[in-house]
Formats: structure tokens, sequence, C-alpha cells
């Protein structure tokens, strides 16, 4: 077989059922979907460095898609107990939806402004939390062009953020005694 797509169909059918149950032993369904397509993905990629026992391969790239959801994970986690951490408890009790709806609204809108390259830059950093170098290699340039790309993007962010705030009219003051002053 030297079609690529060929041999790359009778990989994913002939495996693609033993890598969903290991992954389904560790994780829920729609995860365990994700890092299924995403092993053969990586599959498809180095399909000429396959080597012939395929399935124990495979398994290993799962595994390894695996530890990495785990870390995001935990990465996640860590930063949801540091905030909470540093929130009081009176930042709690005053915590206004409304707010954090329009917050939340300006902050989509700034995003909507910025090239895409700047977005990607962003979310690779902050949401996935890659290393420079492991987010240049996805965007596919070096890590100081990356270190480059995200500060220009962060920059273009603040200044949206910033024209944005200008032109939006004052919040009034909160707390129990707004009414009165």
């Amino acid at each position: 077989m030297d079609d690529p797509k060929e041999r790359f169909t009778a990989l994913y059918d002939r495996y693609y059922r033993n890598v969903l149950g290991y992954v389904l032993l560790r994780v829920e369904q729609a995860v365990a979907e994700d890092v299924c397509s995403e092993t053969f993905l990586v599959a498809w990629r180095r399909l000429d460095e396959l080597p012939e026992q395929a399935l124990p391969w495979l398994l290993g790239v799962a595994r390894n898609k695996l530890a990495k959801q785990r870390q995001v994970r935990h990465r996640r986690q860590d930063l949801v107990e540091r905030i909470a951490a540093l929130t009081s408890e009176h930042e709690h009790l005053a915590w206004d939806v409304a707010e954090h709806v329009v917050d939340r609204e300006q902050a989509v809108s700034a995003l909507r402004a910025l090239p895409e390259k700047d977005v990607e830059a962003m979310i690779l950093a902050t949401w996935y939390g890659l290393t420079p170098d492991q987010a240049a290699t996805v965007m596919g340039c070096s890590a100081r062009t990356f270190n480059v790309r995200l500060h220009r993007a962060r920059k273009r962010l603040s200044g949206s953020l910033s024209r944005q705030a200008a032109r939006s009219p004052a919040r009034p003051p909160r707390g129990r005694f707004a009414e009165e002053s």
C-alpha cells in the first residue's frame, strides 16, 4: 500500500477501537474521543515514521496526550485555587453578575477586534499554558518571534480594552450605601 490515505485509513480502521477503549478506561467519553482524534492526527503527521507494530506506538501517543490533558486540568485547578485564595469573603458577597457579563462582553469584543494570530498566541500561552518554545512550534515560528508576537498581542488587547472603557459610560458606585452618595 503506497497511498498514504489508504495506509492511514487501514491504520484507523484497524486500531481506532483499541485506542478508544484504552483511553475510555481513563477519562469520560467526550475527552476520550478528543484524545483519540489527537492521537490519530499525530499518526497521520508521522505516517512514514510509524513502526511495524503500530498499536503500541498509538497507545503511547494516547498515553502522552492523556498526561498532557491531566497537566492542563491540574494547572487550571491550581489557577482556580489561587484565585479563590486571593478573593476575600467580602468580594464574593459583593459579586455582581451583571457587571461581569458586561466585562465579559467587552473582553470578547476586544478579542474579536484583534488579528487571528494575536488571539492564537494569547490562547496558546494562557489557556493551554504552553511554554514559548511549545507555542512557537504550534505557530510555526521561533520562540523569540512567538514572544514578540505575544507581547504585541497583549499590548493591542490592552489598548482595545482601554478604548472600550473610554467609550462606555462610567459605572455607578457599588455597595450598600451607593444610593446615598
